[in-house]
């Protein structure tokens, strides 16, 4: 089984002049940024490349909807409809209310040190397309093997929280009553809601942030929550990501429907026109901790788009004095999230949530 730590690897991967850029700006030298004075220039600090991160969410929200404002962050109204003993560590079946009007149904799993007076970390575990089940397989209540991080980590002593994922299984929000723009930033929102309920339960150590982590559709969902909110410290994303000029040869139709962003129906044929990127949104996770499963077999997501997503996002990194906050894993197999991976992702959000005292 193949596994690299990207940094390790960079030498032998250069950037590509002829990748086509994005909104003006080089998709691969992500230190290019537009000035105030209307030229392109390189940023040598962080704070110079902070017009490009804002670039790059207004790009991103361009097809997914703007992020909403605090006029949506009602009450939370939390209610436990059924609690399981699981040896170590209890599990609840909760709701919570992320916006007025919607109802989100998600698992809590608490540690019984945890509700013993101990407080512990939380992660945000969310989960990958599952039509019939949704949420339940990230506890392990069936579904395809490998997915069970919710229930590992409660093993492993985090507070855990997995939300469903809007019109997948039960959970079937009305997008356009809700005043949603999509379904990627209903999931969002939903998620950005559910730290502010772990903020809110007395037994949840914060004080080094939080971890997302997902598999699949839960891997790019990971990714767009994080970029819009620093809380999360550590983002690991399995099978979630390659470029949109990778995905499928170019061929982005699988983002265009309800429970995605039916706006990148503007860009079939073009993907290169899309105004936002995995290239951009990796390097927006910067400085924090990043950890990618790239699969050698993955037939969703290309590992060699990876490598050049991560090549591209590295200077980000550099230049907050972080490289080997970004790391990437190649076992392999197909569309998978391996033991040695994912408790090798385990093993990190320990290392930053729980740093040795």
């Amino acid at each position: 089984m193949r596994r690299v730590l990207f940094a390790l690897a960079l030498p032998c991967l250069a950037y590509a002049e002829d990748v086509p850029p994005i909104r003006g700006l080089s998709r691969t030298n992500l230190l290019e940024y537009h000035a105030k004075d209307g030229t392109t220039k390189v940023a040598t600090s962080a704070a110079e490349w902070a017009s490009r991160r804002a670039e790059a969410l207004a790009g991103f929200q361009q097809v997914a909807g703007p992020l909403p404002g605090p006029e949506l962050r009602c009450a939370l109204e939390p209610q436990i409809v059924e609690e399981t003993d699981c040896g170590s560590y209890v599990r609840r079946l909760i709701t919570y209310t992320s916006q007025p009007g919607g109802k989100v149904t998600a698992y809590l799993c608490i540690p019984k040190t945890a509700l013993a007076g101990t407080k512990t970390p939380a992660v945000l575990c969310l989960h990958p397309t599952e039509n019939k089940i949704g949420f339940k397989v990230v506890v392990g209540l069936g579904g395809k093997p490998h997915r069970q991080y919710a229930q590992e980590l409660a093993e492993r002593g985090f507070v855990t929280l997995s939300p469903s994922y809007p019109l997948l299984a039960d959970y079937q929000p009305d997008l356009k009553a809700l005043h949603m723009p999509s379904g990627t930033m209903k999931a969002i929102w939903d998620n950005l809601r559910g730290l502010d309920y772990l903020d809110s339960l007395p037994y949840v150590d914060r004080s080094h942030g939080y971890a997302a982590i997902g598999h699949s559709l839960g891997g790019h969902n990971a990714i767009f929550t994080a970029v819009f909110d620093d809380r999360i410290q550590v983002i690991v994303s399995s099978c979630g990501f390659d470029s949109l000029l990778d995905y499928y040869g170019g061929n982005i139709k699988g983002y265009v429907q309800e429970r995605y962003m039916l706006r990148m129906a503007d860009y079939l044929g073009h993907p290169q026109d899309c105004p936002w990127d995995h290239y951009e949104l990796i390097a927006c996770l910067a400085p924090r901790h990043v950890f990618v499963n790239a699969p050698l077999r993955d037939a969703n997501f290309r590992w060699q788009s990876v490598d050049r997503i991560a090549a591209a996002a590295l200077p980000l990194f550099k230049l907050h004095q972080a490289e080997s906050h970004l790391q990437i894993a190649h076992p392999d197999s197909d569309h998978d999230f391996p033991d040695t991976e994912r408790f090798a992702s385990y093993e990190l959000i320990k290392r930053v949530l729980q740093p040795a005292r």
